[in-house]
């Protein structure tokens, strides 16, 4: 079974800010670092959903779904998408030597994914052919 990176979102949201009169028995730090792994899994998902619908090649290897994605949902779209990952995958390695990261960290994180998941969801661009053609 799939969760949708929708699901997902949904559920890094309900542990960064948990309903009133939900008891904690999680740290701050580690609720946020549990968000950000569910936040880059979304991403993930987004990303192999958009290549499926180009080309299904471009789900087998990770770095050429971010190198390539300039091409096809613009550069604004893709500079977000490689900054937000990054950013994601730093909160979510476990380094002893260095704090969890803050929570309104991954808020934010949170928002750009949900607008990257609606980037990602239009129609691409162009095509490598029709950029080609314009030039």
């Amino acid at each position: 079974m799939t969760v949708s990176p929708e699901a997902l979102v949904a559920a890094a949201d309900r542990l960064l800010r948990p309903p009133a009169g939900t008891v904690h028995t999680l740290a701050p730090g580690l609720r946020a670092r549990a968000s950000a792994v569910l936040l880059r899994m979304a991403l993930d998902r987004a990303l192999d959903d958009y290549w499926r619908r180009i080309t299904r090649s471009m789900t087998l290897i990770g770095k050429h779904r971010m190198l390539c994605l300039e091409w096809y949902a613009g550069s604004d779209t893709a500079r977000r998408c490689r900054t937000t990952w990054s950013g994601l995958s730093a909160a979510c390695h476990y380094r002893t030597y260095e704090l969890p990261p803050a929570p309104a960290e991954i808020v934010t994180r949170l928002l750009e994914v949900t607008t990257l998941l609606a980037a990602l969801r239009a129609e691409p661009h162009t095509t490598p052919a029709t950029r080609n053609a314009d030039s």
